[in-house]
């Protein structure tokens, strides 16, 4: 059975973008060699990468676009993908599957033997995904920087949830990554 692991990076205060959508400038506070090769990794492990429909469109700009070349770039490419949007229904992207009914796709395809599915990005999918108890891992690399405003990564309105610590890694550069394991409802 598959995993579902969400990733983000986010600020000291919680922000995962600015204040503006796709203000990510506090991820060259996060990035480096360390987290390259965590990315790398991510890319090995993966059998299916999941975007809400904000996220997707940013992703897809940038990954089929980019002069950089490497690892990363291959796996954002040629990994399947799933969108979860009410709005769009196809995708030009290679491997990509637009899906009106996000937490019905994913459990289908958790129960499915393979590789782990990965959500980047995406606040609102992984409250979605989080409150249909679909989520098992949340990994976040906690950038040593505030911003000052931005979009929370999680939503203030939320249940609680309880969370059990897998790892605590903190990077060369003061970021710190944080692996945890999403506590079942009792």
């Amino acid at each position: 059975m598959a995993k579902v692991i969400v990733w983000n990076l986010m600020t000291l205060e919680g922000f995962f973008e600015g204040g503006e959508k796709w203000d990510l400038d506090f991820h060259g506070d996060a990035w480096g060699d360390e987290l390259s090769d965590l990315s790398s990794e991510f890319g090995r492990k993966a059998g299916l990468l999941v975007f809400g429909r904000v996220t997707y469109e940013g992703m897809k700009a940038y990954w089929t676009s980019t002069q950089e070349e490497g690892e990363t770039k291959t796996f954002m490419n040629a990994l399947p993908k799933l969108v979860a949007s009410r709005s769009h229904t196809g995708s030009d992207w290679n491997n990509t599957t637009v899906t009106g009914d996000i937490v019905g796709e994913i459990r289908r395809r958790k129960a499915r033997p393979g590789k782990d599915i990965y959500v980047f990005g995406s606040a609102e999918l992984t409250e979605s995904l989080l409150a249909a108890g679909l989520v098992d891992e949340i990994m976040i690399a906690v950038a040593p920087v505030t911003i000052g405003r931005g979009t929370p990564l999680f939503k203030p309105n939320a249940e609680k949830r309880k969370y059990a610590l897998i790892a605590a890694r903190p990077l060369k550069n003061g970021t710190v990554i944080l692996h945890y394991g999403v506590k079942p409802v009792a």
